[in-house]
């Protein structure tokens, strides 16, 4: 075989791959996510069936939570120099492969279609055309022996998107029965339905500047908002929080960890505050965000989801800002309906169908976003 046709044989492949999974209604898949909050890896095998209803089905969930070391190789990584970032890039491609074959051998799983992942996001800033995810290279589908699908936002930062948030679909597919979807990771995210169009963006950080400040001690979280709770909200601080550009900022809008760096921890670090106070007043800022973006409606529910949602303390400042009915599902869709839903988007990815929204991104177009990589 001569070298230009061997080379054109991945790509038929790939073809074939994709005109096959068009018909396929049923995917089997596992669903891979890591968050700006640096928690885990969170992964899911699900069964995902696209026939109307579409439904899903959760059979195996696990956080594997990241070693000090690599959390700070993770935390410290947008300060790399390319090469520095691409030899990451490869480490973390290697690491995410061995925690994937790791799950997937723990729990039995076989026949999977597609391991779906969203990689880890190191730098965003789609206004530069910017948005890097590590952990997306094709070597992920060589070392599980599973075909891939991964790299979801690049795509749409190239049509003019903020490549982010890419949930939204999934929102309107599995939880429309909901007014607003939201979502306390790193971030704080919601979506909606408005005039027969989804809309999303983010509100506001959350867990990447409560974790920061609870690491300052030596703790990873807050338990259950119990340090929030014991301190008191600093009002000066509250109100230039508030005061940030950001939030009078029209959607579709997006936020990162460079904005968090540069904006948030250096004004919150003027006001030399105890942790405790930190933590309540970026808590009851957090609230009182929310707030601003919902209808204040008693019979409107909010299905709240991330680990955000394990913060007692933040919880209750949101019912005391808005009169929204809020939702706490089950721990296993708290956990892990990001994953799953990263999971969705590969399927839709494998079938060749939307799964990135212009609404909610501000691309030029509704768009299949995502890479395949056959192993």
């Amino acid at each position: 075989m001569e070298a230009k046709d061997s080379f054109l044989v991945p790509i038929f492949q790939l073809i074939l791959s994709i005109f096959t999974n068009m018909k396929k209604n049923e995917f089997r898949l596992v669903g891979v996510m890591s968050g700006t909050s640096l928690d885990g890896i969170d992964l899911v095998f699900t069964e995902i069936d696209l026939e109307e209803p579409i439904s899903y089905k959760i059979i195996h969930a696990e956080t594997v939570a990241y070693t000090e070391k690599w959390q700070s190789s993770l935390e410290n990584a947008i300060k790399l120099e390319p090469a520095e970032l691409n030899d990451l890039d490869y480490r973390y491609t290697e690491y995410l492969s061995g925690v994937i074959n790791t799950f997937i051998k723990k729990y039995e799983i076989d026949l999977v279609d597609a391991v779906c992942s969203h990689g880890h996001t190191v730098k965003h800033r789609p206004k530069e055309g910017i948005t890097f995810q590590i952990g997306n290279l094709p070597e992920l589908a060589r070392l599980t022996g599973i075909p891939v699908v991964c790299d979801f936002r690049v795509q749409d930062v190239e049509l003019g998107g903020q490549g982010a948030p890419l949930v939204p679909i999934g929102d309107r597919l599995f939880f429309s029965d909901h007014q607003y979807c939201m979502n306390l990771g790193g971030f704080a995210n919601i979506s909606m339905e408005k005039d027969s169009r989804r809309l999303a963006f983010d509100i506001c950080p959350v867990n990447t500047v409560l974790n920061f400040f609870t690491r300052k001690i030596g703790r990873d979280y807050d338990e259950n908002g119990n340090m929030a709770a014991s301190g008191e909200v600093n009002e000066e601080l509250l109100q230039h929080l508030n005061a940030l550009s950001f939030y009078k900022k029209e959607a579709p809008k997006s936020l990162g960890i460079e904005w968090v760096n540069c904006e948030v921890i250096p004004l919150i670090e003027k006001f030399s505050l105890e942790i405790p106070d930190i933590l309540s007043t970026f808590c009851v800022h957090v609230a009182q965000q929310t707030a601003n973006v919902l209808d204040n409606d008693p019979n409107s529910s909010v299905l709240l989801t991330g680990g955000g949602v394990y913060n007692e303390f933040l919880i209750g400042q949101f019912r005391k800002y808005s009169k929204c009915e809020f939702l706490i599902p089950d721990a296993q869709l708290v956990e892990f309906k990001e994953a799953l839903i990263f999971a969705l988007l590969g399927a839709l990815k494998l079938r060749g169908e939307v799964n990135v929204l212009q609404s909610v991104t501000g691309a030029r177009m509704d768009h299949s976003s995502g890479r395949i990589y056959e192993p």
